[in-house]
């Protein structure tokens, strides 16, 4: 089905099912234990094995020797696989014959060895008998090392690396009031709780996976070309994701080495990834130093933004560019933006929520604030007064909407902004200094081809199934909540199947465009079925209205039941938005406003309040949308407060490579939230008039701490995570 934006009468416009905040419908198998992740299906194989990663100890050389003889002889080993043992892997689109090391050696932790055992505490145990004997090699760790060396990538997230609009060096040199400054973000981990982790079953030359995945279309692809088989032949099974934020987008090791072992082994096999080759294995996003430049008028008319980001990567490989977020959002006739990208012999860098947009609204929120204070004007004031009604770098592709001033004005409204004490540390509840701070928030919210298939049996009951993925964000609810309104049946009739490459294949969860675009190809399958329904039963398609599980049409009515009383319907189609992407641009923006309180004398830093506000076309499901947003924000507090990879630059790796040393928000670090959603539907963007908020919600979070810190200190920390030291280097004592 081609989406065209003059479509007529839209079932999912009644917001009977969807736009209503109903309970996940997986929520109690969760609750219960009962939903089945990668790592728990016991019940689909016999004869089980385990295997058990070794990492590499060293960061950047070569395997000299690999001893695998006490290994092999421990108690219950079947077999070890290394690049010496598996067949000749296929690099793909992404390289992946890389996740198998040996002898060459790229980073730290790569994987270069499965010990595949009876039990899952024999392969641990023989895993450490695996002696191996290295040539290290200096290697490049330190990003503002080799800084000076970075060039221009070949590519970024999204547009060009660089970009250019008018005279920046002109304009900013004249300009009455000039902003000039340098801020840092660090490597971060996404930490989810459900670890990596595969089960591997050959039947003949067919590979069944079950894995944690986000996007099932793009595994089973890359997992067949990696082992030079037809996609046809692997199947993948991901129904539930415990999180992924991105580090779950493509096969890891864990689904290779499952893969391989179970050949190798003749039994299935499963394999996690350990906390700490979660870290220095698979993926994270990508530490940046961004150099942001602001020229505006005496009256606070922005005239010139330049934007330098500078980041590394395995290869220099992919670019983290927080230019992304700069260029579309504020206003200003002089533009300018410079992405570098240096290699570093550090871990894969890869998408994490909000590629891109999140480390730069890190800096450009704060840059923001640093400007209006020098301009002696309200930060909100100060960005609506810059706010633009078109892309100021693509002013020819039109916004499909854009409510940014709605969101920082409704938000400052909510929050009680008109309270706040503008000058820094100059309130105080004993030995507390308090503050507010805000930030604007933007994220695309692109639409992408998506598929689905649609049954009706004959007790009136609809089945879904596409290849969509549920990583913890409601994508069953909202998808039975699409086929339900389309159907005209409670949610309760429908039931929901996800995450199997046998389905028809769905846009997956990533990139804001998951919900959007996955519920629009279940719209196109129930369109299909509609039709089918009301021919049968004797209708018009065109004039049937679907409701209470009938069909009703001049006073004729008639049970879905009825229709498909003698055999299945069945329909399967799938949602294509054509140039719709180029033509405009579809996106979501919002507000965040928080309340900070630092103590004086420890510098504790205590989230008190958070708002956000946020424009992001119809909401499928309000409480779901909710949950997304409150977990972004929680987010955005790590990354503010705590959250960094820390590099031990002597050897390549991250030495905090567990969830005890890379902290990460607990419920006594996160206050009340409060989520708003402007009231609103984008009907150039779906059939289902939405976008998407999973992402926009971790956009300026961490700035908005960061600029309360300052309201309530005096400090300005440009350097994230802000931690205890950094804040008592620069306050004065108590």
């Amino acid at each position: 089905m081609k989406f065209e934006t003059a479509a007529g009468s839209n079932p999912i416009d009644r917001q009977r099912v969807v736009g209503q905040p109903l309970d996940r419908i997986d929520g109690p198998l969760k609750t219960t234990g009962t939903a089945t992740y990668a790592y728990e299906w016991h019940a689909e194989v016999s004869d089980l094995a385990y295997g058990q990663i070794v990492g590499a100890a060293i960061a950047k050389g070569r395997i000299a020797a690999m001893d695998l003889s006490q290994a092999r002889a421990a108690p219950g080993v079947i077999t070890i696989v290394t690049a010496d043992t598996a067949p000749k892997l296929g690099k793909g689109e992404r390289n992946n014959a890389r996740l198998l090391g040996g002898p060459e050696i790229e980073h730290y932790h790569q994987a270069v060895a499965l010990v595949v055992a009876e039990t899952f505490e024999q392969a641990r145990a023989a895993a450490e008998l695996v002696k191996i004997d290295y040539q290290r090699q200096p290697g490049s760790f330190d990003l503002e090392a080799v800084k000076d060396s970075a060039k221009k990538p070949e590519k970024i997230v999204s547009g060009e690396p660089d970009s250019a609009v008018g005279d920046f060096d002109s304009a900013f040199a004249s300009a009455a009031v000039q902003l000039d400054a340098t801020y840092r973000t660090p490597d971060q981990s996404h930490a989810m709780m459900e670890p990596h982790a595969s089960m591997a079953r050959w039947d003949d030359d067919r590979l069944t996976l079950w894995t944690s995945n986000q996007m099932i279309a793009w595994g089973a692809k890359d997992l067949a070309e990696t082992l030079g088989m037809d996609v046809e032949n692997v199947r993948l099974i991901s129904p539930y994701v415990g999180g992924g934020f991105g580090g779950k987008l493509f096969i890891r090791a864990d689904a290779l080495l499952a893969a391989l072992g179970a050949r190798a082994a003749g039994l299935p096999v499963k394999v996690a990834l350990p906390r700490p080759l979660m870290m220095n294995n698979t993926t994270h996003r990508a530490a940046t130093i961004q150099r942001i430049r602001i020229g505006a008028t005496g009256a606070g008319k922005i005239v010139a933004i330049g934007h330098d980001n500078w980041s590394g990567d395995l290869n220099g490989n992919s670019a983290e560019s927080g230019v992304i977020y700069s260029r579309p959002l504020y206003a200003g006739a002089n533009r300018m933006s410079r992405t570098r990208l240096a290699n570093l012999d550090m871990p894969e860098a890869n998408a994490m929520r909000a590629p891109s947009d999140t480390p730069g609204s890190m800096a450009v929120e704060i840059a923001m604030d640093e400007m209006a204070e020098k301009l002696g004007l309200d930060p909100v004031d100060f960005r609506v007064m810059n706010d633009s009604s078109v892309d100021p770098e693509q002013p020819e592709r039109p916004y499909s909407q854009r409510h940014l001033k709605e969101c920082l004005q409704q938000g400052a409204q909510r929050f009680g902004w008109a309270k706040r004490t503008a000058k820094p540390a100059a309130c105080r509840e004993g030995d507390w200094l308090i503050g507010m701070g805000m930030a604007g928030a933007f994220r695309d919210g692109p639409v992408t081809q998506s598929a689905a298939r649609v049954r009706l049996d004959a007790q009136g009951r609809l089945s879904v199934e596409t290849d969509m993925t549920d990583i913890g964000t409601g994508s069953y609810t909202i998808i039975g909540q699409t086929a339900a309104e389309m159907l005209g049946v409670p949610l309760e009739r429908v039931s929901v199947k996800l995450g199997d490459s046998s389905y028809p294949v769905s846009s997956g969860s990533g990139g804001q465009w998951g919900a959007n675009s996955s519920t629009s190809g279940v719209y196109a399958a129930c369109v299909q079925l509609r039709e089918q329904i009301a021919r049968k039963l004797g209708f018009d398609p065109a004039r049937a209205v679907f409701e209470n599980g009938e069909v009703l049409q001049d006073g004729k009515r008639a049970t879905l039941a009825e229709a498909a009383a003698d055999a299945t319907l069945e329909a399967e189609d799938s949602i294509e938005f054509g140039d719709l992407n180029k033509r405009y641009r579809i996106s979501t923006f919002g507000a965040h406003f928080v309340e900070v309180a630092v103590h004086a004398a420890t510098a504790e830093v205590r989230v008190r309040r958070m708002l956000a506000v946020c424009s992001a076309g119809r909401i499928l499901n309000p409480k779901t949308a909710r949950s997304q947003v409150i977990g972004a924000m929680t987010m955005g507090v790590g990354a503010a407060l705590m959250e960094e990879l820390s590099v031990d630059t002597r050897y390549g790796l991250y030495i905090n490579h567990d969830l005890a040393g890379y902290e990460v928000p607990v419920h006594a670090d996160i206050p009340h939230q409060e989520v708003v959603f402007l009231d609103e539907s984008d009907a150039l963007s779906s059939p289902m008039k939405a976008k998407g908020v999973g992402e926009l919600g971790i956009c300026g979070v961490s700035a908005a701490v960061a600029n309360a810190i300052y309201n309530a200190t005096g400090v300005r920390i440009r350097d994230y995570p802000i931690t205890l030291d950094k804040l008592l280097a620069q306050m004065p004592v108590a």
